[in-house]
Protein backbone atom coordinates (compact mmCIF):
# COMPACT_ATOMS: atom_id res chain seq x y z
CA UNK A 1 0.00 0.00 0.00
CA UNK A 2 2.57 2.17 0.97
CA UNK A 3 4.64 1.96 -2.70
CA UNK A 4 1.26 2.51 -4.49
CA UNK A 5 0.83 5.38 -2.41
CA UNK A 6 4.67 6.68 -3.15
CA UNK A 7 3.94 5.98 -6.72
CA UNK A 8 0.50 7.91 -6.85
CA UNK A 9 2.52 11.11 -5.49
CA UNK A 10 5.51 10.73 -8.01
CA UNK A 11 3.03 10.69 -10.96
CA UNK A 12 1.23 13.34 -9.58
CA UNK A 13 4.69 15.09 -9.49
CA UNK A 14 5.63 14.42 -12.68
CA UNK A 15 2.30 15.46 -13.76
CA UNK A 16 2.05 18.82 -12.09
CA UNK A 17 4.29 21.15 -14.69
CA UNK A 18 2.16 20.05 -17.57
CA UNK A 19 -1.75 20.68 -15.28
CA UNK A 20 -0.26 23.90 -13.27
CA UNK A 21 -0.30 26.06 -16.22
CA UNK A 22 -2.83 28.32 -16.92
CA UNK A 23 -3.91 29.85 -20.32
CA UNK A 24 -2.04 33.01 -19.67
CA UNK A 25 1.34 31.39 -18.97
CA UNK A 26 0.74 29.25 -22.15
CA UNK A 27 0.35 31.94 -24.40
CA UNK A 28 3.00 33.77 -22.62
CA UNK A 29 5.71 30.67 -23.22
CA UNK A 30 4.67 30.57 -27.02
CA UNK A 31 5.13 34.66 -27.48
CA UNK A 32 8.45 34.25 -25.61
CA UNK A 33 9.47 31.51 -27.70
CA UNK A 34 8.63 32.50 -30.89
CA UNK A 35 10.70 35.77 -30.41
CA UNK A 36 8.69 37.81 -27.50
CA UNK A 37 5.63 39.70 -27.41
CA UNK A 38 7.65 42.98 -28.25
CA UNK A 39 9.16 41.87 -31.22
CA UNK A 40 5.70 41.07 -32.83
CA UNK A 41 4.28 44.63 -32.03
CA UNK A 42 6.74 45.86 -33.74
CA UNK A 43 5.80 43.78 -37.06
CA UNK A 44 3.97 46.24 -40.00
CA UNK A 45 3.76 44.30 -42.77
CA UNK A 46 4.73 40.01 -43.93
CA UNK A 47 5.24 38.34 -47.37
CA UNK A 48 4.96 34.92 -47.52
CA UNK A 49 6.34 33.02 -50.62
CA UNK A 50 5.40 29.79 -51.09
CA UNK A 51 3.28 27.28 -53.05
CA UNK A 52 0.14 25.45 -52.77
CA UNK A 53 0.47 21.43 -53.56
CA UNK A 54 -3.19 20.78 -55.84
CA UNK A 55 -2.55 17.20 -55.99
CA UNK A 56 0.55 17.07 -57.59
CA UNK A 57 0.59 19.89 -59.25
CA UNK A 58 2.66 23.39 -57.50
CA UNK A 59 0.64 26.67 -57.68
CA UNK A 60 2.87 29.43 -56.95
CA UNK A 61 1.52 32.07 -54.17
CA UNK A 62 2.54 35.34 -52.68
CA UNK A 63 0.63 36.39 -49.69
CA UNK A 64 1.05 39.92 -48.27
CA UNK A 65 -1.01 41.06 -44.62
CA UNK A 66 -0.27 44.53 -42.95
CA UNK A 67 -1.14 46.27 -39.94
CA UNK A 68 -3.58 47.88 -40.91
CA UNK A 69 -5.75 45.17 -42.66
CA UNK A 70 -4.66 45.30 -45.78
CA UNK A 71 -4.51 41.79 -47.22
CA UNK A 72 -3.75 39.71 -50.45
CA UNK A 73 -3.31 36.05 -51.47
CA UNK A 74 -1.90 35.91 -55.46
CA UNK A 75 -1.57 33.17 -57.35
CA UNK A 76 -0.26 31.83 -60.57
CA UNK A 77 -1.29 29.20 -63.28
CA UNK A 78 -0.80 28.48 -66.45
CA UNK A 79 0.27 31.70 -67.14
CA UNK A 80 -2.56 33.70 -65.71
CA UNK A 81 -2.41 35.37 -62.36
CA UNK A 82 -5.60 35.45 -60.08
CA UNK A 83 -6.33 37.28 -56.13
CA UNK A 84 -8.02 36.45 -53.41
CA UNK A 85 -9.21 37.67 -50.05
CA UNK A 86 -7.54 41.32 -51.27
CA UNK A 87 -8.73 43.58 -49.26
CA UNK A 88 -7.86 47.79 -49.66
CA UNK A 89 -8.95 49.07 -46.66
CA UNK A 90 -12.47 49.12 -47.54
CA UNK A 91 -13.31 46.36 -50.48
CA UNK A 92 -12.56 43.18 -50.13
CA UNK A 93 -12.73 41.55 -53.60
CA UNK A 94 -10.84 38.30 -55.36
CA UNK A 95 -10.53 36.76 -58.85
CA UNK A 96 -13.82 34.62 -60.40
CA UNK A 97 -11.76 31.54 -61.97
CA UNK A 98 -14.40 31.38 -64.27
CA UNK A 99 -14.44 34.58 -65.91
CA UNK A 100 -10.86 35.60 -64.51
CA UNK A 101 -12.43 39.24 -63.57
CA UNK A 102 -12.44 40.80 -60.41
CA UNK A 103 -15.31 40.83 -58.27
CA UNK A 104 -16.11 42.66 -54.98
CA UNK A 105 -17.15 40.09 -52.12
CA UNK A 106 -20.61 40.32 -50.10
CA UNK A 107 -21.16 42.55 -46.89
CA UNK A 108 -21.35 39.75 -44.76
CA UNK A 109 -17.77 38.18 -46.07
CA UNK A 110 -16.19 41.88 -46.29
CA UNK A 111 -17.61 42.50 -42.23
CA UNK A 112 -16.28 39.33 -41.37
CA UNK A 113 -12.48 40.27 -42.82
CA UNK A 114 -12.30 43.42 -41.24
CA UNK A 115 -12.27 41.53 -37.91
CA UNK A 116 -9.53 39.20 -39.14
CA UNK A 117 -7.41 42.45 -38.96
CA UNK A 118 -6.95 42.13 -35.26
CA UNK A 119 -5.08 38.97 -35.49
CA UNK A 120 -2.48 40.41 -37.11
CA UNK A 121 0.28 39.56 -36.88
CA UNK A 122 -1.39 37.11 -34.37
CA UNK A 123 -4.50 36.20 -32.57
CA UNK A 124 -2.73 36.05 -28.90
CA UNK A 125 -0.99 39.10 -29.22
CA UNK A 126 -2.34 41.47 -26.70
CA UNK A 127 -5.96 39.27 -27.02
CA UNK A 128 -7.54 40.95 -23.86
CA UNK A 129 -7.46 44.23 -25.52
CA UNK A 130 -8.56 42.76 -28.46
CA UNK A 131 -11.88 41.54 -26.40
CA UNK A 132 -10.88 37.94 -26.68
CA UNK A 133 -11.10 34.95 -24.30
CA UNK A 134 -8.64 32.19 -23.65
CA UNK A 135 -9.70 29.27 -21.70
CA UNK A 136 -7.16 26.17 -21.31
CA UNK A 137 -9.42 23.12 -21.62
CA UNK A 138 -6.39 20.86 -20.77
CA UNK A 139 -3.60 18.58 -22.08
CA UNK A 140 -4.76 15.78 -25.23
CA UNK A 141 -2.68 14.23 -27.60
CA UNK A 142 -2.62 15.31 -31.36
CA UNK A 143 -0.66 12.96 -34.10
CA UNK A 144 1.37 11.48 -30.81
CA UNK A 145 2.45 14.72 -29.19
CA UNK A 146 1.52 16.03 -25.78
CA UNK A 147 -0.40 19.31 -26.02
CA UNK A 148 -2.19 21.77 -24.32
CA UNK A 149 -5.68 22.65 -25.72
CA UNK A 150 -6.87 26.45 -25.49
CA UNK A 151 -10.06 27.48 -26.55
CA UNK A 152 -10.35 30.97 -28.16
CA UNK A 153 -13.54 33.18 -28.50
CA UNK A 154 -12.94 35.97 -31.22
CA UNK A 155 -15.01 38.45 -31.65
CA UNK A 156 -18.58 37.25 -33.19
CA UNK A 157 -19.13 36.38 -37.02
CA UNK A 158 -22.25 36.90 -39.34
CA UNK A 159 -23.55 33.70 -40.71
CA UNK A 160 -26.68 34.61 -42.67
CA UNK A 161 -27.08 37.63 -41.01
CA UNK A 162 -26.88 36.74 -37.39
CA UNK A 163 -23.83 36.96 -35.21
CA UNK A 164 -22.22 33.48 -33.87
CA UNK A 165 -19.32 33.50 -31.62
CA UNK A 166 -16.08 32.90 -33.23
CA UNK A 167 -14.15 30.27 -31.73
CA UNK A 168 -11.49 28.18 -32.52
CA UNK A 169 -8.85 25.53 -30.92
CA UNK A 170 -5.95 25.57 -30.90
CA UNK A 171 -3.11 22.90 -29.85
CA UNK A 172 0.29 24.11 -28.33
CA UNK A 173 3.25 21.55 -27.95
CA UNK A 174 3.54 20.90 -24.16
CA UNK A 175 7.22 20.92 -25.25
CA UNK A 176 7.78 24.28 -27.14
CA UNK A 177 4.73 26.13 -26.70
CA UNK A 178 3.98 26.41 -30.22
CA UNK A 179 0.38 25.94 -31.91
CA UNK A 180 0.96 22.01 -33.80
CA UNK A 181 -3.05 22.26 -34.73
CA UNK A 182 -5.96 24.40 -34.87
CA UNK A 183 -10.02 23.60 -34.90
CA UNK A 184 -12.91 25.62 -36.52
CA UNK A 185 -15.92 24.86 -37.13
CA UNK A 186 -17.19 25.99 -40.84
CA UNK A 187 -19.60 28.23 -40.53
CA UNK A 188 -20.33 28.04 -44.21
CA UNK A 189 -20.18 26.85 -48.11
CA UNK A 190 -20.23 22.89 -48.80
CA UNK A 191 -18.16 21.93 -45.58
CA UNK A 192 -20.43 23.70 -43.26
CA UNK A 193 -21.02 21.98 -40.06
CA UNK A 194 -18.05 20.35 -40.48
CA UNK A 195 -14.43 20.89 -38.66
CA UNK A 196 -11.42 22.08 -40.72
CA UNK A 197 -8.15 21.35 -39.28
CA UNK A 198 -4.93 23.26 -39.85
CA UNK A 199 -1.51 21.65 -38.89
CA UNK A 200 0.92 23.93 -38.18
CA UNK A 201 4.71 22.67 -38.90
CA UNK A 202 8.40 23.65 -40.07
CA UNK A 203 9.09 26.44 -37.60
CA UNK A 204 11.35 28.79 -38.68
CA UNK A 205 13.29 32.02 -37.51
CA UNK A 206 12.90 35.32 -39.74
CA UNK A 207 14.71 38.12 -38.23
CA UNK A 208 13.95 36.82 -34.51
CA UNK A 209 10.71 35.72 -34.90
CA UNK A 210 9.40 32.00 -35.54
CA UNK A 211 6.78 31.57 -38.45
CA UNK A 212 5.35 27.74 -39.07
CA UNK A 213 6.97 27.14 -43.04
CA UNK A 214 4.43 24.13 -43.47
CA UNK A 215 0.80 24.48 -43.39
CA UNK A 216 -1.82 21.56 -44.35
CA UNK A 217 -5.16 22.65 -44.65
CA UNK A 218 -7.87 19.84 -44.28
CA UNK A 219 -11.62 18.54 -43.01
CA UNK A 220 -10.92 16.30 -39.91
CA UNK A 221 -11.24 12.62 -40.84
CA UNK A 222 -10.43 13.59 -44.22
CA UNK A 223 -7.74 11.18 -45.66
CA UNK A 224 -5.82 14.16 -47.48
CA UNK A 225 -5.57 17.70 -47.92
CA UNK A 226 -4.27 21.14 -49.02
CA UNK A 227 -0.54 21.50 -48.06
CA UNK A 228 0.37 25.22 -48.56
CA UNK A 229 4.62 25.23 -48.52
CA UNK A 230 6.17 28.63 -47.34
CA UNK A 231 9.96 29.20 -49.18
CA UNK A 232 10.26 32.46 -47.72
CA UNK A 233 8.85 35.20 -45.46
CA UNK A 234 9.60 38.79 -45.26
CA UNK A 235 9.04 41.15 -41.87
CA UNK A 236 7.87 44.70 -42.81
CA UNK A 237 9.33 44.31 -46.83
CA UNK A 238 8.10 47.21 -48.34
CA UNK A 239 4.79 47.22 -50.01
CA UNK A 240 2.92 49.61 -52.49
CA UNK A 241 -0.59 49.94 -51.20
CA UNK A 242 -2.18 50.45 -54.75
CA UNK A 243 -1.64 46.45 -55.24
CA UNK A 244 -4.47 45.73 -52.88
CA UNK A 245 -7.03 48.52 -54.53
CA UNK A 246 -10.05 47.22 -56.92
CA UNK A 247 -9.40 47.48 -60.74
CA UNK A 248 -12.42 49.39 -61.65
CA UNK A 249 -14.24 48.72 -65.01
CA UNK A 250 -13.57 50.85 -67.32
Amino acid sequence: MKTLKMLAIALLLIAAPVSAQTADEIIENYLTNTGGAEAWESVESVKFIGSVDLGGMSLPIEVYRTKDGKGMIKAEFQGQQFYQNVYDGETLWGTNQMTMAAEKSDAESTANYKNEINDFPDPFLNYKDKGYTAELLGTETMDGTETYKIKLIKEPVLVDGKEQDDIAFYYFDTENFVPIAIETEMSSGPAKGMTSVTVLSDYQEVDGLYFAFSILEKIQGAPQGQQITFTDIEINPEIDATMFAYPEKN
